[in-house]
């Protein structure tokens, strides 16, 4: 995207990451300094033009497209964020936890113990290392979802305002897949199920806190399976999570009796093993997938943290008997739906075409029947 001073006409070429997007969405993303009055005004007016042509703050842009702006409004780019110069231990340990990165996602695995955002007691997190990724002028990273300070695993943040948007919308669609691996106290009688429990905030937490509220909680359904045992004393589980409450895969085993282990905050002391199990908390987020912008798929595995693994080790579980997969595969992303409605109907035309009579040919008659005559 290139502009001119905001005192000329300015000519920009559409991106792909902003494919599909509205052109009010389009100025608010790239130049927020003009509003949407003067969005609309320009449209009205003729002086927003897209490959030549009138275009409306609800039209959608696609990639490649030239789109003209007047002067005025504004100053074409807001002032950049100053950034907090990084040392190098933590550019270091930004560069530490990267799985794999592409222009449009980096994907890390967060260590326990690190949360993923600040807050007034919290000065050291995950979003404050991102600046070890940028280079030049280009947009700050952008984290897309969360992981609690002491779960460990795959994070996911987009490296550009469009694929944030792309990437959000699949996790707030359910589209996503994440696999969670967690150590649990106890063995769950069944081996394989769906805890469907309403949470809410607990009252007198502070809203720090997330409990089982049948009346007045949000719908949480987490899939469970057992992949190993040892004993009676604890189980080693795969958990997908089908919506995304706080907290909400640590809540739904502990309520059916079985907190993770080191997870004090919900299982009490039942929640930690005697013997030289860590008291850390042994829940993982061990795989995700996830479509990417430009076709094809993200499907990252994050290696466990040190007491994870040595945990496992202890209790004898071989981290080969799962390859993190999901027990049920997740609904089909809106572009999969219409790629299997034109297959559906591309197929069933193929059937029908043997049926069809030709115009003006007579229809075939049936086995058996007597041809008839014509009326004179």
């Amino acid at each position: 995207m290139t502009d001119t001073a905001a005192s000329e006409v300015r000519q920009f070429t559409v991106g792909h990451d902003d494919d599909g997007i509205r052109l009010d969405r389009w100025f608010k993303r790239h130049l927020p300094q003009i509003g949407f009055a003067t969005v609309s005004r320009w449209a009205r007016t003729g002086q927003i033009r897209v490959d030549g042509k009138r275009a409306k703050p609800e039209d959608r842009l696609a990639a490649g497209q030239q789109l003209r702006v007047p002067p005025g409004g504004e100053a074409a780019h807001k002032a950049p964020r100053e950034r907090r110069p990084l040392t190098e231990d933590e550019v270091a340990r930004a560069e530490a936890m990267t799985i794999t990165q592409d222009r449009a996602a980096i994907v890390l695995n967060k260590p326990p113990g690190l949360a993923t955002q600040g807050g007034s007691k919290t000065t050291q997190h995950v979003d404050g290392l991102l600046d070890a990724f940028v280079r030049g002028d280009e947009p700050r990273p952008r984290l897309v979802h969360r992981l609690d300070k002491d779960t460990s695993g795959v994070l996911l943040v987009a490296r550009t305002p469009g694929s944030a948007a792309y990437f959000s919308k699949r996790f707030s669609g359910r589209s996503a897949r994440k696999i969670y691996w967690a150590l649990v106290v106890g063995v769950p009688e069944v081996a394989e199920g769906m805890i469907e429990a309403p949470l809410a905030k607990q009252p007198g937490t502070g809203g720090e806190k997330m409990w089982v509220d049948e009346q007045g909680g949000q719908p949480a359904k987490t899939r469970y399976r057992v992949v190993d045992r040892a004993g009676k004393r604890a189980a080693w589980v795969e958990l997908q999570p089908f919506t995304g409450r706080t907290h909400q895969l640590r809540v739904h085993m502990a309520a059916i009796g079985h907190p993770i282990v080191g997870d004090g905050k919900y299982g009490g002391q039942d929640a930690f093993l005697t013997g030289s199990i860590s008291r850390k908390m042994h829940l993982h987020a061990r795989r995700l997938i996830i479509d990417h912008p430009d076709g094809g798929r993200i499907d990252a595995t994050a290696d466990l943290p040190e007491h994870f693994a040595a945990s496992m080790e202890q209790l004898g579980f071989d981290p080969a008997l799962s390859d993190a997969a999901p027990s049920e595969a997740p609904p089909p992303s809106g572009a999969a739906k219409k790629q299997a409605a034109r297959q559906h109907a591309k197929q069933y035309r193929k059937e029908r075409r043997g049926e069809r009579r030709k115009r003006g040919e007579p229809a075939r008659p049936k086995p058996g029947a007597k041809p008839k005559g014509r009326r004179k």
